[in-house]
């Protein structure tokens, strides 16, 4: 029984597997061991370490399609490409080995028909192998790269994107070929009718699979690289401020004759107070300059009322 309903972290986690038993591979996928009595979704994904958010995410879309209208920032893009990465075992070292065991059992393996058929199963399953070890080794260790806060000039999603074949009808012509020319009687037959059953699934797994890597996966990763771009610009321009004011910054000192300047005494004045020479005022003062860039006492002026090195009050009663 597939339910049509958005299920949400206080559901129970069993109500959500009875209504859609289809999710079962979805929470190997996840991690999710079975065994959890009546614990709520978000009770079963922290006992086992699972982002709930994510969970529920993929969750929803897959039972009626409901998916964010923008990128989600809430995703957990590691969840997403865990689930995604145990999915590809899942179905490479499983699925598809079962299915061909199964084609095998039900034909007779003296026909030449049956020959071509299991050729065309590999023929087809080969495509799929290359289709997700590509993103095994070019998407996946890319993705990874990002969460480490790491770019690369030569690669980016909408390469992916752009070059992301359709493995969602590959099966097609097998089944039509199993339905239209190969009809067999008693038990050859429903062992037979029992393996297109499985090839039915797994084409929808397939398109599953494929649907979840288009619209929450490459979303998500866009917004990561938008991310890591911000950040990087972010840190690019604070750099910038921090080599400005690390070279523009005044010593105390210099704070303390930019106030006497700012208060109209004179290098002699300035020096008596300090208990300072002369020429290390003079000296004091080319630096603020060449700091500061201000050359003007109306500009210093400015400067100590900014920076909080005089009170404007007590300057205009002056």
């Amino acid at each position: 029984m597939k339910r049509m309903k958005l299920y949400e972290a206080d559901d129970k986690m069993i109500d959500l597997i009875s209504d859609n038993y289809s999710m079962l591979q979805g929470l190997g996928a996840f991690g999710i061991r079975l065994g959890f009595g009546d614990k709520t979704v978000f009770e079963v994904c922290r006992e086992q370490g699972v982002d709930c958010y994510t969970f529920l995410t993929v969750v929803n879309f897959l039972i009626n399609g409901y998916a964010p209208k923008e990128a989600d920032d809430k995703i957990s893009v590691d969840t997403l490409l865990a689930y995604l990465r145990a999915s590809h075992r899942y179905f490479l070292d499983f699925q598809l080995p079962s299915i061909r065991k199964k084609l095998e059992e039900s034909l007779s393996l003296g026909d030449s028909l049956a020959s071509l058929i299991l050729s065309l199963y590999d023929e087809y399953a080969h495509d799929i192998r290359l289709h997700m070890k590509y993103e095994e080794k070019t998407l996946f260790p890319y993705v990874e790269a990002l969460l480490r806060g790491e770019q690369m000039s030569n690669y980016n999603v909408e390469i992916f994107a752009k070059h992301h074949s359709d493995t969602k009808g590959k099966f097609q012509e097998l089944k039509n070929i199993i339905i239209k020319y190969l009809p067999h009687d008693g038990l050859a037959n429903n062992q037979l009718t029992a393996t297109l059953y499985d090839i039915y699934n797994n084409e929808e797994w397939l398109s599953n699979h494929s649907n979840v890597e288009e619209v929450l996966f490459v979303p998500a990763i866009r917004a990561l690289e938008q991310q890591l771009k911000t950040d990087d610009v972010s840190a690019r321009i604070s750099s910038i401020i921090n080599s400005v004011d690390s070279k523009e910054s005044i010593s105390e000192r210099e704070r303390e004759i930019i106030v006497c300047l700012v208060q109209g005494m004179s290098n002699k004045e300035i020096a008596n107070k300090l208990f300072i020479s002369v020429n290390t005022v003079m000296t004091h003062r080319r630096n603020i300059v060449r700091k500061l860039q201000i050359h003007s006492l109306a500009g210093l002026t400015i400067y100590a009322i900014a920076n909080n090195l005089i009170d404007k009050k007590i300057l205009l009663m002056n």
